[in-house]
């Protein structure tokens, strides 16, 4: 799936106005952002719309907004850290409404080279809904030129994802995506449509039925695929071991035990934990000290649960990563957040860090781990959308990408 989009080099913004839909959708706590890996993705598009002298409005989301709109999930600290990162002041429009008439004034004051921040359109209610229709209209009132750069929504067919570009284009306008939506689908889509071969994909994470699709379309496009974290009790259990009070999603183990005969049918390496790092129960609060021993796959004890790959697990998969000439992993081997259940997703990344292959990571937990154990700066991309990276990788086509423009 090569990327034959109007991208930012395509367009000429000078003055114009541009809207980019950006993902700062960043963890926050009491009002601090925690981790920034967003925020610095999306600035070389808004440099280079800057640059090129555009006035550049920028919108998105922040957290579920469940409550309705509230100032914990404002994008004012965003904008903060924005106007520091780009070293001009970003021009926040706190109005509950996004688009009300706080927006269009502050877009008609614009000049060029000049940036507005806009107001978590999530507080507009639901994007997908009849109330997306008019906020998808009253997004394109504010511009002349669209571009997207959320990759981590681009799966959702929202007002500010793929519903303001037919209102933009009917008025004149152009549809682009930025660069970070670009690489994106560069990185991810030559892995899965076009590898370079051997081709690994590592599949971790909790739940199998999250990753149903995803494991069925990698059996047909890699050479090994690897499972481990929460969902691989599940296959354990399909293969008859007894896993005590693993995970288990017990209404999947027929699709496992399918998946296994297709991995075998075509000729495919499957690989599952040899062994297991179990302790007595869940740790609480989920940092905490905890008591583990290492058992073999087929062993674990009636009462224990297993939280992480063991040891003989962690080579293996580390072994399997070395010939490898492309490797997509997307999802931790266990509890990661706990220093003590960390090995196996730690063993994982630092194989990765050591191999030649190119290496992507497809956002969510594993982009988490590999940012929070240091390896990030070794690995080839880092996917900043873990939904949209799943989906990517079901082979699933996603609304913000086929919304832009063809070249």
């Amino acid at each position: 799936m090569s990327l034959n989009k109007k991208t930012v080099d395509d367009i000429n913004v000078a003055g114009k106005r541009v809207l980019v839909r950006c993902d700062f959708n960043v963890p926050l706590k009491d009002g601090v952002i925690t981790d920034e890996t967003r925020i610095n993705a999306a600035l070389p598009t808004i440099q280079k719309l800057l640059n090129d002298g555009g006035k550049v409005i920028l919108c998105s989301h922040l957290g579920k907004v469940k409550e309705g709109p509230n100032e914990k999930e404002s994008l004012a600290p965003v904008a903060k850290r924005l106007s520091e990162k780009l070293g001009k002041e970003v021009n926040f429009v706190a109005d509950y409404n996004v688009t009300g008439e706080a927006a269009t004034a502050a877009v008609a004051a614009m000049k060029e080279g000049d940036v507005v921040l806009l107001q978590n359109t999530r507080f507009r209610g639901k994007e997908e809904t009849k109330n997306g229709e008019e906020f998808s209209k009253e997004l394109a009132d504010l511009c002349d030129v669209y571009v997207c750069d959320a990759f981590g929504s681009s799966h959702r067919a929202h007002a500010s994802v793929a519903g303001v570009t037919d209102v933009v284009r009917a008025k004149g306008g152009e549809c682009a995506v930025g660069y970070l939506m670009q690489k994106e689908i560069d990185f991810l889509g030559n892995a899965v449509e076009n590898p370079v071969r051997p081709f690994v994909a590592i599949l971790g994470g909790a739940k199998v039925a999250d990753k149903l699709n995803v494991i069925n379309n990698l059996i047909e496009k890699c050479d090994t695929l690897i499972i481990g974290g929460g969902m691989a009790f599940t296959f354990l259990k399909a293969k008859g071991y007894e896993i005590g009070n693993s995970l288990v999603d017990d209404e999947k183990i027929d699709y496992c035990k399918e998946m296994m005969a297709k991995a075998e049918a075509m000729g495919k390496k499957l690989l599952l934990p040899i062994d297991t790092t179990v302790a007595a129960g869940f740790p609480n609060p989920i940092d905490a000290e905890i008591e583990v021993k290492v058992v073999d796959a087929d062993k674990i004890p009636a009462d224990m649960e297993g939280l992480d790959i063991g040891t003989k697990t962690a080579e293996l998969y580390a072994d399997a990563v070395k010939s490898a000439k492309t490797v997509v992993w997307n999802g931790p081997m266990g509890v990661f957040e706990n220093p003590t259940l960390a090995k196996g997703t730690i063993a994982v990344a630092k194989s990765l860090a050591e191999t030649d292959a190119t290496t992507i990571i497809g956002g969510g937990d594993s982009a988490a781990a590999v940012n929070q154990l240091g390896f990030a700066d070794k690995m080839s991309h880092i996917s900043t959308g873990g939904g949209a990276s799943l989906e990517f990788l079901e082979g699933k086509e996603l609304p913000g990408v086929v919304a832009a423009d063809d070249k």
